[in-house]
């Protein structure tokens, strides 16, 4: 048994490969339970998100390879175009990875806390759909215990990075007075959430919020005095807005170079900055050919976030320390499972080897036996019966000259101290 990580992210792989390998909320679930059919998997987890998929498995003799080759044809795509992107952890360093992932040292935005959430949510969803067992189990809560502690006892969230942020930031530089703008948030996700408050905190005149569920947008947008619009109403305000910033799950753009060339018309040219941190992308690549558009993805934003992370590079290194700790404490868990299954194993033998001789001590007693000769026969039998075996092995280990054998029964069953040489 092993514990196997497989996956693609920002750093090996661009969105235009990401976004063809994202599970989304609608085939998840099948998704998972069809890894899980697969022989020598017992369990899976799966994490996608705008900058990652990975899949964590307990697999008995699958390779890297072959839910490589799964993860791929999943998609309906060649197992060779992927492969490159791919990267792969095994037990300790697959468990090293995830504690870091979870804790924000594998983000796009150093610490950043929005990670730990989706990874919890992709743990509900397996644990939900049957996927997982004792072994992700354990490795799950481990994690965001470690998380926590990562949190509490370093200043990896201390500073206000993210995405959001980002994005946010890169529209005061394109409009240096955001309080005349008006902003179009599309999506009611967590990171629109954040992106809606820090708009709001740099005094955004404006916001209108647009979801597939408008009660959701009117929750969000309720609360920094927006509006809320259904998603086939942004051809219509699309016009008023200055900046567009997008994060749904949909798995086709939601805006398109039509339907945005059009609201260009009507704005005179007024220029739009648009972000696009959707996977797969919200915007069609080609609204970014179009004059008086300023179009972004999540990869674009990278040089902007590089200018607020260097406060968090120490604790970076703090939370490194933690987390080979916690590492470290789970492995010698996972160890601790042999040793319960040799219990279990040595147990059973035992308690099947009692059971057949008491059998045969009380049939002594029903064949007219006393109970002085059955329990002499069942302290003697079930003695030599239990010694047998381990004393026929030490005596073989005696003469191979296998002192390691017999220090180690020594030390098992604590008979003498060893012999000083």
């Amino acid at each position: 048994m092993s514990l196997l990580t497989i996956g693609l992210n920002h750093k090996t792989a661009p969105v235009d490969v990401r976004e063809h390998l994202t599970f989304g909320p609608d085939i998840i679930v099948a998704a998972l339970r069809n890894l899980t059919e697969k022989e020598g998997i017992g369990e899976a987890v799966i994490l996608s998100t705008c900058n990652r998929t990975e899949l964590y498995c307990k697999t008995s003799h699958q390779t890297a390879g072959d839910i490589g080759r799964w993860m791929s044809e999943f998609h309906g795509l060649d197992p060779a175009m992927v492969n490159p992107y791919l990267y792969t952890h095994t037990d300790a360093d697959a468990v090293s990875h995830l504690l870091g992932v979870s804790s924000g040292l594998d983000s796009l935005v150093l610490g950043e806390p929005q990670i730990l959430g989706q990874v919890k949510s992709a743990y509900q969803t397996a644990s939900d759909a049957g996927t997982t067992g004792k072994l992700l189990q354990r490795l799950f809560q481990h994690t965001f215990s470690a998380a926590k502690q990562v949190r509490t006892d370093t200043a990896i969230g201390s500073s206000p990075v993210s995405v959001a942020f980002a994005a946010v930031t890169l529209a005061k530089q394109i409009f240096s007075d955001t309080s005349t703008q008006t902003a179009l948030l599309v999506g009611a996700g967590e990171t629109i959430e954040l992106t809606a408050r820090h708009l709001h905190q740099q005094g955004i005149k404006r916001i209108i919020v647009a979801n597939r569920t408008l009660e959701k947008a009117h929750e969000l947008a309720s609360q920094y005095d927006g509006f809320a619009i259904a998603l086939t109403e942004i051809p219509t305000h699309l016009p008023e807005a200055d900046i567009v910033i997008s994060s749904t799950a949909s798995p086709l753009p939601v805006l398109g170079k039509g339907t945005v060339e059009s609201a260009l018309k009507q704005r005179k040219h007024q220029p739009i900055f648009m972000v696009d941190i959707a996977v797969p992308r919200d915007i069609e690549p080609e609204v970014g050919n179009l004059e008086d558009i300023y179009l972004y993805t999540v990869d674009d934003l990278q040089e902007v976030i590089q200018d607020n992370l260097r406060s968090r590079q120490e604790a970076a290194e703090q939370a490194k320390e933690i987390i080979e700790q916690q590492t470290l404490e789970f492995m010698s868990w996972l160890r601790s499972l042999d040793a319960v299954d040799l219990i279990m194993d040595y147990r059973n033998q035992a308690e099947q080897t009692r059971d057949e001789v008491l059998q045969r001590a009380q049939r002594m007693l029903e064949n007219g036996k006393s109970a002085d000769e059955a329990l002499a026969f069942l302290a003697r039998t079930l003695t030599n019966k239990l010694l047998h075996v381990p004393s026929s092995q030490l005596r073989e280990a005696s003469s191979n000259g296998d002192k390691r054998i017999l220090e180690a029964a020594n030390a098992l069953f604590q008979l003498r101290p060893p012999e000083k040489s």
